[in-house]
């Protein structure tokens, strides 16, 4: 039988007093009023060019959502118990939300994008889709130093691709025909949506005291919540219409805590091994997620997929062309490729670095010592529960953001999301089957 510990349900008590004020719609109505704010000062002040294409679609998908939570708290107030106003109601405004603030941005820039507008893309669509061609042709997504050197000055950028190489999936379709459906952001949707549509299905499945699958309002409640937090919050919308290849990756770990709270840590390890190998970002929650298997005695089944399915994936990519590789995922993140990062959000780590004397070995001694914490903390209060490791996984992305040398404002979506996500993992004490074939006996 799993306890809660005290200090997780005072943070739930002040959490739900707001996120169940007039049955979920007042805190719904909030985000998608200032999200619509968001997307029209977007449209209007943006310098980058797909970013004001993205706010002058989706300033109007989050006013029709707002005016249709307005319609909802009305209905609430005359009839608290109006299906209009419920939780099935609620998902349906978040899924034609993020159809219209996220899903038709693609598609629209996609087709004005294949139709020859070349800025209806950021330098990520192209630098995955280049990644995938690279693949047909050379069997490795990157480029040596020497290839990248020969470029022109003003294309070296693109000729790096900082991703791990199950990225270059993303991009295979373009590399096969030319079409609006094979942009990366179209793939980067689907991949999203089903990694999502598999994490809810996993929680909705997770068992609780009154049996299996039975219904549960309230974690149902904060599932929806964690799904607004992965798709219609402006940073994920905005991404996704604009670049995209951090929300398969951030999808993919919160699928790996889902199974993780359903008690199926090898499944866990496979999501976020699958996310491992698209992306750096997802390898920290991978090792939350093995500290969290030890602690159910499942810490090899969690491993073999966390650590052997991006392990997989580097080895071709080693043995085609290692320095290729090197270059692109070790040198150039780490800020000694031959161009530097355009990633420069005014964070903490950032400005160290570049306003004191030796600032970057400043940055990256503050980032180490931050994951020594960490390390420290999993050492001797490992997680225990999926709820844990989510919170770990999220403050820890935090604070590595805040104090890398070459960080962007979009990375914060996934703390963001992991603290939204973790009060749809808790999972209420779950009777073994001793007890309650012992319960019935006593009735």
């Amino acid at each position: 039988m799993i306890a809660d510990d005290p200090t997780d349900r005072r943070r739930r008590w002040h959490w739900r007093t707001l996120d169940t004020a007039a049955g979920g719609l007042a805190l719904d109505l909030g985000l998608y009023g200032v999200s619509a704010i968001f997307a029209a000062i977007t449209a209007v002040t943006s310098t980058l060019l797909p970013h004001r294409a993205w706010g002058s679609v989706a300033a109007v998908g989050y006013l029709v959502a707002t005016l249709a939570v307005i319609v909802q708290l009305l209905l609430h107030r005359r009839n608290p118990t109006s299906r209009l106003a419920g939780l099935p109601a609620r998902w349906t405004v978040t899924a034609l939300t993020w159809g219209s603030t996220a899903l038709l941005p693609v598609v629209w820039q996609s087709i004005e994008r294949t139709a020859g507008r070349t800025d209806r893309a950021q330098e990520e669509v192209l630098v995955v889709e280049h990644a995938g061609a690279r693949l047909v042709e050379h069997g490795t997504p990157y480029l040596g130093p020497d290839a990248i050197a020969a470029l022109p000055p003003g294309e070296q950028l693109l000729g790096y691709t900082p991703y791990q190489p199950g990225m270059a999936l993303f991009g295979l379709p373009r590399a096969l025909i030319d079409t609006w459906w094979t942009d990366a952001r179209v793939w980067f949707a689907v991949g999203t949506a089903l990694a999502l549509a598999l994490a809810v299905a996993a929680l909705r499945r997770t068992p609780t005291t009154a049996g299996p699958a039975t219904a549960n309002p309230r974690r149902d409640a904060a599932l929806l919540r964690g799904v607004q937090a992965a798709t219609v919050l402006p940073i994920c919308a905005l991404t996704l219409a604009t670049g995209g290849d951090d929300i398969p990756v951030l999808a993919l770990c919160l699928l790996a805590l889902a199974l993780a709270a359903a008690g199926r840590p090898g499944r866990a390890g496979l999501a976020v091994g699958l996310a491992g190998a698209l992306k750096l970002f997802a390898w920290p929650v991978a090792l939350v997620l093995i500290v969290w298997g030890l602690t159910r005695r499942a810490g090899t089944r969690v491993a073999i997929g966390a650590i052997g399915l991006p392990i997989a994936a580097l080895l071709p990519a080693l043995l085609v062309d290692r320095d290729a590789l090197t270059e692109n995922v070790l040198r150039f993140p780490l800020g000694h490729g031959l161009v530097t990062s355009p990633a420069q959000s005014p964070f903490p780590g950032h400005l160290i670095a570049s306003a004191l004397p030796a600032g970057r070995l400043i940055a990256a001694a503050l980032l180490v010592a931050a994951g020594v914490a960490i390390a420290v903390r999993l050492a001797r209060r490992p997680p225990r529960t999926a709820v844990a490791a989510a919170l770990i996984c999220a403050y820890g992305l935090l604070a590595a953001i805040a104090l890398m040398p070459s960080t962007r404002f979009g990375y914060l979506l996934y703390p963001l999301a992991l603290l939204t996500w973790a009060p749809a993992l808790h999972r209420p004490s779950v009777a073994t089957p001793a007890e309650l074939s012992g319960r019935a006996s006593s009735a």
